[in-house]
């Protein structure tokens, strides 16, 4: 079997270091072509590239390009022969666009929508991690896709329905359940949220993940942005998309059928499986994970998501019916406000709040169901950010 060309963005992230482990343990499956890192982590991303030898390696600015170099010289790694150094704001873009079988975008936020796009267009089978490029991108970026399969989702929820939807054809679902853990802060009040701290919220009770998702998930945005992109990639209407809280992690989601069957996709809390199934998708790999102990009591508990005290879930379909540029908005103010919260400059509960304010502020002149182009998609998250940091910083009137 010749072996898959993979492309990794984000390769020294939470996810990028997981679906290199994955490769590690499947050698003769997968090539390792080009890796693309921010930079926050050059002692990584030199290991990485001592040991995968890719073709490219791309990063964002010079200073990223030299700490590299230095960090190589002290692992003692010469440089791979051939090996091409892509430097600048688009480099993740451009290696997204070098052609391999499968390109992994574990780039966190916005920044991601960029090579999201140049993956489709170069015909790459789309391994997303990245789902602000797919809530940002909406219409434009499932207008860029080729062929059916060319994304498959590597969030542990649209992995979950993308499995379970096997069982019976698109006519015969009748909704889509997804799971969410509650998040370190489940069962208080907003009362009770008013001091959380910074380290608090990024005390995740079952995921390990990276600062922005970890936020992300206490607040409940998270879900928020996994509701509108299981609705852009599952073609689901929002109205027919539930969200229930599963404190243990799994069951990552269910499929509800029109005779009233529930099929759901259960496993341990391990990115490793959504990983491994997006890049050998339609097949399965062995030796990924421990599958779930049945020998062993256990106990699996729903309830019912508070959305008082957690409204980010329905700021998500807010936007999904003002029109296909409000979720850019949405995400855009969130960026904003996770950033300022970890910086120590506002509080917890003004996250949620302020891209609430912001996204009530945005008008559009897009009507639903139409398509944005990528100009306005970026003017859109363009002026959330200025929204946000005014609101942030005191100053807006």
């Amino acid at each position: 079997m010749h072996p898959r060309s993979v492309t990794v963005l984000g390769s020294t992230g939470s996810i990028g270091r997981q679906a290199l482990d994955v490769i590690a343990r499947h050698p003769g499956r997968f090539h390792v072509e080009a890796l693309a890192a921010a930079g926050a982590r050059p002692e990584t991303l030199a290991r990485q590239v001592a040991a995968w030898r890719p073709s490219r390696v791309a990063l964002p600015c010079a200073d990223a390009e030299d700490a590299l170099g230095r960090a190589m010289a002290a692992l003692g790694a010469p440089w791979p022969g051939g090996c091409e150094v892509l430097v600048g704001p688009r480099a993740a873009a451009e290696a997204a666009a070098g052609g391999s079988d499968v390109v992994l975008n574990g780039i966190t936020g916005a920044v991601g929508l960029e090579p999201t796009l140049a993956a489709l267009a170069a015909g790459s089978t789309l391994a997303l991690a990245n789902k602000e490029s797919l809530v940002i991108g909406g219409a434009l970026v499932m207008g860029a896709v080729r062929r059916q399969g060319q994304i498959v989702p590597v969030d542990s929820e649209h992995s979950a329905i993308a499995q379970c939807l096997r069982s019976g054809r698109p006519a015969e679902v009748e909704r889509l359940i997804l799971t969410a853990s509650g998040g370190p802060f489940r069962g208080r009040d907003r009362a009770q949220l008013g001091g959380v701290t910074a380290a608090q919220a990024l005390a995740h009770p079952t995921w390990d993940m990276g600062p922005v998702v970890t936020i992300n998930s206490s607040t409940l945005v998270n879900k928020a942005l996994e509701l509108i992109e299981a609705h852009l990639l599952f073609a689901i209407p929002p109205e027919r998309i539930d969200v229930v809280v599963h404190p243990q992690s799994i069951i990552h989601s269910m499929v509800r059928f029109r005779d009233g069957a529930i099929i759901a996709q259960a496993s341990p809390p391990d990115m490793r499986l959504p990983i491994a199934l997006a890049l050998a998708w339609p097949e399965r790999l062995g030796d990924v994970i421990d599958p779930v102990d049945f020998t062993a009591s256990a106990a699996w508990t729903f309830e019912p998501l508070d959305n008082a005290t957690f409204p980010a879930v329905g700021l998500a379909r807010r936007a999904l019916a003002e029109s296909p540029l409000h979720p850019a908005v949405l995400n855009g103010a969130n960026e904003v406000c996770v950033e300022a919260f970890l910086a120590g400059r506002i509080g917890y509960l003004e996250i949620v709040d302020t891209v609430a304010e912001v996204l009530g502020g945005f008008r559009s002149s897009l009507g639903p169901g139409i398509a944005p182009t990528l100009g306005q998609v970026l003017r859109a998250d363009e002026w959330a950010r200025a929204r946000a940091n005014r609101i942030v910083e005191g100053s807006d009137a």
